[in-house]
């Protein structure tokens, strides 16, 4: 129970002289004591309750309440029955130590409070026990098996009065009790948990907004976060993890509902797994398309997997004839975290709409990983068209709309090590354009790459003329385009076994890092800028040159 409930119950006759900003605290227990030193006897959150017998002088009001506020009790109840009006030195040392101070009325016995104080402390435990055992019971039968995350969080709400929400890393609410957070709330909660979890903080994280304390839990399934089997480093997991909110202050609760607390996570756990695994027909349908797409093969047969993809992607809705692809990738100072699968998850969420509360939405995306690359495959609805005009895609992503919502709890969770960008091609509505489109996304995320930040994306419009094109020049274009630029190179590893074309390739790939590269590589930098200098050298480019990188980029991709 909180102080607030005893300075409300008129029977017990508290008039409070200080402490108006602690009256939240919880009650435990209570004490009756007249002792100068009562120490040994507290164990932290008592209601201590004094007939100021031990008061000689002024003085010895200073020790009395520092010894109070350092156990760590709730709060201090003098009687007015011995000395009539409280001491104002004892007013003003209970303010000095934030310690909150009643009066109790002359009419009222202490025994009467110590009463009321151990009725309702021995309740609320007994129900918060009471409630730990029917709620595994409950939770286990009728949890993320009957009905998803809300079940779970109705139980929470309905029987121990607890509001809850389930986040995920981006601050998208996937589950919720009662009315939903705003999406601001959302982003700062998330926001808040990523950077504890990435400062290694125990949680559960507490964070104030707007007046309202949330204890925030982490949700982690099997195989991902600290600890787990296969997870050597909390960023392998930390931007995939959903988390728990809950609005009230976790720091003063009683082991059993911390324990409850876990044990939800737990439940949540199974039912993210779940759809984790349900995940894994549209991932492989996405590796499929894409796999055909990289090796060239014939359009009718690309067409032929989307048919098949079609239906799972936008059920009901037949196929589609338009797709977007989506190319993001996320780097780990260092280079010995893999940023495929990061990306991957990561991709999957932030193509969510964030103002669409559930999981639903998410079952409509398929996003590959290659590498430490992800490559989503983005069905668009069409729209109904006048006649006589082609039917044009219907809500087409846009890059620089995609990072709004979520740029903020990402930075949290990339803090000053990661790196996220993407990039985002134009809509496509056959399988012959899939190959351009895909060139398209990665070519504009090589451009949101060179940007400042930790959080970058580009769309399709911000590309060059010349990048708009090469993925759809005739075959004899794309020949003589990748000889006239790799052709030198090759005669010189040939000659030399210089290595000049995996150099040029890795180099691409860490972006123009040369610390990276170099490490990739095992190679002094030194040494891998004489490569450099060799390449810029056979074939009359400067690779600090963004258009003069693109262009070796895409050779080596078209030969």
């Amino acid at each position: 129970m909180r102080l607030r409930a005893l300075l409300e119950t008129e029977a017990l006759g508290l008039r409070l002289l200080g402490g108006e900003d602690e009256l939240d605290r919880t009650v435990r227990g209570v004490m009756t004591t007249d002792l100068r030193d009562p120490s040994r006897y507290l164990t932290g959150g008592e209601l201590v309750l004094t007939g100021l017998a031990w008061r000689r002088n002024s003085a010895d009001s200073e020790p009395f309440v520092r010894i109070l506020a350092s156990a760590g009790v709730a709060g201090l109840a003098a009687g007015e029955a011995e000395l009539g009006d409280i001491p104002d030195d004892l007013v003003s040392a209970c303010r000095r130590n934030r310690l909150p101070l009643f009066a109790v009325n002359e009419d009222v016995a202490f025994a009467t409070i110590t009463e009321y104080v151990v009725r309702q402390v021995s309740g609320e435990r007994a129900g918060d026990l009471a409630a730990v055992v029917d709620r595994h019971r409950r939770l286990m039968t009728s949890g993320p098996a009957g009905g998803g995350p809300d079940v779970v969080l109705d139980l929470l709400t309905t029987d121990l009065d607890l509001r809850a929400w389930v986040l995920s890393p981006t601050g998208r609410q996937i589950a919720g009790a009662g009315e939903p957070l705003a999406p601001g709330i959302c982003a700062a909660l998330a926001g808040e948990h990523l950077a504890a979890v990435r400062t290694g903080r125990r949680g559960p994280h507490r964070i104030s907004i707007q007046g309202i304390t949330y204890s925030l839990f982490p949700i982690r399934g099997a195989g991902r976060g600290p600890g787990a089997p296969g997870a050597r480093d909390v960023r392998e997991s930390v931007l995939s993890d959903w988390l728990l909110a809950v609005e009230a202050d976790a720091g003063d609760w009683p082991a059993e509902r911390l324990d409850l607390l876990q044990g939800v996570t737990q439940l949540i756990a199974v039912e993210r797994d779940r759809r984790d695994a349900a995940r894994t027909v549209r991932r492989r349908l996405a590796q499929e398309v894409l796999e055909l797409v990289q090796t060239g093969a014939p359009p009718a047969e690309i067409a032929a997997r989307l048919r098949v993809a079609a239906p799972v992607l936008l059920p009901g809705l037949g196929s589609a004839p338009h797709w977007q692809v989506v190319v993001a990738r996320v780097d780990w100072d260092g280079g010995d975290i893999p940023g495929g699968p990061v990306a991957q998850s990561l991709l999957e969420e932030i193509l969510v709409d964030q103002s669409v509360s559930g999981p639903e939405p998410s079952d409509r995306i398929a996003v590959a990983h290659a590498g430490d690359e992800a490559i989503a495959l983005v069905p668009l609805p069409a729209l109904a068209a006048e006649p006589g005009e082609e039917k044009g895609p219907d809500r087409a992503l846009h890059a620089d709309e995609l990072l709004t919502v979520v740029r903020e709890p990402l930075q949290a969770g990339l803090a000053d090590d990661g790196r996220l960008t993407l990039g985002v091609s134009a809509a496509v509505h056959s399988a012959e354009g899939l190959r351009g489109a895909l060139e398209e996304a990665r070519h504009a995320r090589r451009v949101a790459a060179a940007r400042p930040g930790r959080v970058c994306a580009a769309g399709h419009h911000e590309l060059a003329s010349h990048v708009l094109l090469l993925p759809f020049v005739p075959d004899d274009v794309r020949r003589a385009f990748t000889a006239r630029l790799l052709d030198p190179l090759r005669d010189y590893d040939r000659r030399h076994r210089a290595e000049l074309i995996p150099t040029l390739e890795a180099f691409l790939d860490c972006d123009g890092s040369w610390t990276r590269c170099a490490t990739r590589l095992h190679l002094h930098v030194n040494t891998l800028r004489y490569r450099v200098g060799r390449i810029e050298q056979l074939t009359g480019r400067d690779l600090s040159r963004l258009e003069d990188k693109l262009d070796f980029f895409l050779a080596l991709r078209m030969s």
